[in-house]
């Protein structure tokens, strides 16, 4: 039963992933059969050595966007592009052997979900021409400035054929695009009407049957510098994409992947890929849902999904290379619509404003800039949301005699500063007021028993104090966890921190001082 699930599984991600591949492939500028193979390629190596039993690897949105920038950003050059996807291979290999694939869970949702709109975006943005059946472009800003051109020069035969394409894409019933995908369908039926009515349409054009050709991957070490930030940009893409559908494929499967294995697998996978050609993908969700959906369980529906694929462009090459481009263009519109994140922007009214506006900032800089920019903007601007905001539920409060609490009574002279929360460098500077506000006191009690962590910024502001206060004549008391007085003693760089002035808890340090 497993077999045969796996092998149905394959076979239904490959139908959905024949079109994809040839539409993702003429999109980056590369070619269709350099789609095909990116599938292919791929497909086999991630499933047979990857991490996720189920997941289905190929040319995918972000990763397609981001290589036909590649492409214009080295001039076409074959050798160049082989040696970026080569070296984006590399990355994502070394990614795992570092043990990178455990921390991509950590990515905000705002930030996620903005860089996915932002691909949604684009890919939809850059169909528009060949849409209307005009010269495609590969720049968001130069499709949308030229646009009034690009609809006073639409080709009627293509606008209509995409139009059909987008309408077989979004209104086949889903009875009918379970056996047979609507993608497929809008293949099937607009590429021999095209052929039948004579239209004028531009087409994919040949695309060689067997083997691809061998290339190799070359540059100087001039290129060096404009090769190696495309390279590092498509292995961080390839790298979330990845593993953000191996989570999907866990949450469906419930099962656990192993994302550095994942990893492996993915980049072994992207730098074979150079070597035929073939543009660098990553973990598809739509193919992966589907293969597990159809009975895909383990590494099998992978490999099946990738040589049946092979055996089609083998022997059906031909049939292909007379698909529309308008027909492709409708498709990826389909696509791109669906990357689209719904889910945030059906609660962005209800959203928190910080979570609002780095999603928005993501998804500005996405589309306008540089994908991985936004990605980097994106975590600094959730990080340092965080640190805003557990600074702001930090209470850090100074206490005199008779108020430190109802059990406790303070002595003569002696002032309490108690910390509760974080005790990091976003409180450091408001433990140092309240520090300042203090110095006319002759005994002074710093309680940090419930603060959950120190970092070193902390460490070096208290240590700093203690030195303005012994400078002072104040005694000081230090009342916190067995955890941070070891980290403290361990840091005693000077001898600031008076050992015995440690205490476990504020009645044991009350009591002392009574005595």
């Amino acid at each position: 039963m497993s077999m045969k699930g796996n092998l149905f599984g394959g076979m239904t991600a490959a139908v959905i992933a024949l079109p994809l591949a040839l539409a993702f492939g003429v999109a980056s500028g590369m070619g269709a059969t350099a789609g095909l193979y990116g599938a292919i390629v791929l497909g086999f190596v991630a499933a047979l050595v990857g991490g996720t039993a189920t997941q289905i690897s190929g040319p995918t949105g972000p990763m397609t966007v981001m290589i036909a920038s590649a492409v214009v950003a080295l001039n076409g050059d074959a050798g160049m592009i082989a040696a970026t996807v080569f070296l984006a291979g590399l990355f994502q290999l070394l990614f795992g052997f570092a043990r990178v694939g455990e921390f991509v869970r950590y990515i905000p949702y705002p930030v996620i979900s903005g860089f996915m709109s932002g691909i949604g975006v684009i890919i939809v943005v850059l169909q528009l021409n060949p849409f209307l059946g005009v010269a495609s472009e590969a720049s968001v800003l130069h499709v949308l400035a030229s646009l009034p051109q690009s609809v006073a020069e639409t080709n009627m035969d293509a606008f209509v054929l995409a139009l059909l394409s987008l309408a077989i894409v979004f209104f086949t019933p889903s009875s009918l695009s379970r056996w047979l995908p609507s993608p497929l369908i809008a293949l099937l039926v607009l590429t021999p009407v095209s052929a039948l009515f004579d239209l004028q349409v531009a087409t994919i054009g040949n695309i060689p049957a067997g083997l691809p050709d061998f290339v190799m991957p070359s540059f100087s070490l001039a290129q060096i510098s404009v090769i190696m930030p495309l390279a590092f940009t498509l292995a961080v893409l390839g790298t979330i994409d990845s593993l953000l559908t191996s989570i999907v494929a866990d949450s469906l499967t419930q099962t656990r992947h192993r994302p550095n294995r994942e990893l492996f697998g993915q980049g072994l996978g992207n730098a074979l890929c150079a070597f035929v050609g073939a543009i660098p993908g990553a973990g598809a969700t739509m193919r992966t849902v589907i293969n597990i959906k159809s009975g895909g369980t383990t590494h099998l529906s992978g490999m099946f999904h990738a040589l049946v694929l092979l055996l089609i462009i083998i022997f059906f090459a031909p049939l292909a290379s007379a698909i529309p481009l308008a027909v492709l263009a409708g498709i990826l519109i389909k696509v791109g619509i669906d990357i689209l994140d719904y889910r945030f922007i059906e609660v962005w009214r209800e959203s928190p404003r910080h979570d609002l506006a780095i999603m928005g900032a993501v998804f500005f800089v996405t589309v306008f800039i540089d994908l991985i920019t936004a990605v980097l903007i994106g975590v600094v601007l959730a990080s340092l949301s965080i640190v805003y905001r557990i600074t702001q539920a930090t209470q850090i409060n100074l206490v005199s005699k008779g108020a430190a609490g109802e059990t406790v009574e303070l002595p003569d002279h002696t002032r309490l500063i108690r910390v509760e929360g974080a005790f990091f460098f976003g409180s450091s500077s408001a433990f140092e007021h309240q520090v300042n506000m203090a110095l006319d006191t002759k005994t002074m009690i710093i309680d940090i028993s419930a603060v959950p962590f120190l970092d070193i910024t902390a460490i070096f502001t208290l240590k700093d104090l203690l030195a303005t206060l012994k400078r002072s004549g104040v005694e000081v008391y230090i009342v916190a966890r067995s955890e941070h007085q070891d980290q403290l003693k361990r840091l005693n760089i000077g001898r600031l921190f008076d050992i015995d002035n440690f205490s476990l808890s504020l009645e044991e340090v009350t009591g002392r001082l009574k005595l």
